[in-house]
């Protein structure tokens, strides 16, 4: 019969100690509200998700035959920073389509919130857009350019992607000022907006 066994100091067991958190763990979600039941893709959809999607106003301009055209594009995305390129999206029926789907060089200009008239005029079907009223100057490449907008581009086109009854204009900034004064004009619920303080 052998006698106690004997132990060395660290050979005792300890309690056991609760397991380190694993930090590649996703973290557990908090619960959510169910949601309300999902409506089926469709032009009323898409209208009625975007009026709650505030976006910066542009016009974009271009020539047309030596005739300058233009409309209020809500659209106007950054692309990439290099090469700078941006994209907007057009209708094939809009009366601008000839002038842009034709021009090598267009004028993209961001307006700022004392323009709203400005916008709701080239947002208008049938206006006279560059009539007497409206201050505008050929820049760079012939581009009609508009005065007192927030910052404006002359770009070249470089693709033109068909989307249903829309085009997507790609382009390449080849000049431009973002040097001018002022706040920023927005499009939200169907209506042109001014940033609230």
């Amino acid at each position: 019969m052998t006698g106690p066994t004997t132990r060395t100091a660290g050979q005792f067991p300890h309690p056991a100690a609760p397991p380190a958190p694993d930090r590649h763990a996703a973290p557990r979600a908090a619960a959510q509200p169910a949601p309300s039941a999902a409506l089926p893709g469709s032009p009323e959809l898409l209208r009625s998700v975007f009026r709650r999607h505030a976006a910066g106003v542009a016009v974009i301009t271009a020539q047309d035959g030596g005739r300058p055209v233009g409309f209020t594009a809500t659209s106007l995305n950054s692309v990439s920073a290099d090469p700078p390129l941006l994209s907007f999206t057009i209708g094939t029926g809009s009366s601008s389509w000839p002038g842009v789907r034709d021009s090598e060089h267009l004028g993209v200009h961001i307006l700022g919130e004392h323009q709203q008239q400005l916008a709701g005029l080239f947002a208008r079907s049938g206006a006279d857009r560059f009539g007497p009223g409206t201050g505008w100057a050929p820049g760079p490449h012939g581009v009609p350019l508009l005065d007192g907008v927030l910052a404006w581009l002359v770009c070249r086109v470089v693709a033109r992607v068909p989307a249903g009854a829309h085009r997507v204009v790609i382009a390449e900034a080849v000049c431009g000022d973002p040097q001018g004064e002022g706040r920023p004009l927005l499009y939200h619920q169907g209506r042109f907006n001014a940033l609230r303080d």
